[in-house]
């Protein structure tokens, strides 16, 4: 045995394992400089690919944004094309309105005055229907009244005893409906 208290052949393990860890060291430090190497090519080819992509998004980004312009000025125009469309039927609408209520509000008007009239000749013939009534010396009983206010004609029919009381019931009548012709057509019967 020697002095330091190792056996020779630990001592040849330990010169072998120093041996193998001087010759590993160079590789060691060539594998940490190869990895120092992938990591900035990697780190070069991500910051190219970034670029590249930032590029194509900035032309696709132009290239929406040209089309999306496009897109707004044609839905611009033909939102102003609907809207005069729009615009056009309304007026047409409105004036078709405007035409019908006239052609209501005429025959309306027509309507009234007809009516009015109607009202006007039913009451001229009930006025002159009293006074025929009222009148003394006449049997009214048996005339009969009708006023036409469009040709303002009061037409007497039926029947009187006398001659007398057919030329009073003409007068009563001219007397009541002022304006209004008279057509006697009374018979003289004796009853």
């Amino acid at each position: 045995m020697t002095g330091t208290g190792m056996r020779p052949n630990a001592v040849v393990g330990m010169a072998l394992v120093l041996g193998l860890a001087l010759a590993l060291a160079p590789a060691c430090r060539n594998t940490a400089e190869g990895v120092k190497e992938d990591v900035r090519l990697n780190a070069e080819g991500a910051r190219d690919g970034a670029q590249t992509a930032a590029e194509a998004s900035e032309g696709t980004a132009r290239t929406i944004g040209a089309e999306a312009k496009d897109a707004g000025s044609t839905i611009g125009q033909e939102a102003k094309e609907v809207g005069k469309a729009v615009a056009d039927g309304a007026k047409e609408v409105g004036k078709a309105v405007a035409d019908g209520a006239k052609d209501v509000a005429a025959t309306v008007k027509d309507g009234a005055k007809e009516v009015a009239s109607d009202v006007g000749a039913g009451k001229q013939t009930a006025d002159i229907k009293a006074a025929l009534m009222a009148a003394k010396g006449i049997d009214a009983s048996h005339i009969d009244v009708n006023t036409n206010a469009g040709t303002r004609t009061v037409t007497l029919r039926g029947t009187v005893p006398t001659t007398a009381q057919k030329m009073a019931a003409e007068k009563v009548a001219l007397d009541s409906a002022e304006g209004y012709t008279v057509r006697n057509l009374l018979t003289v019967a004796k009853a």
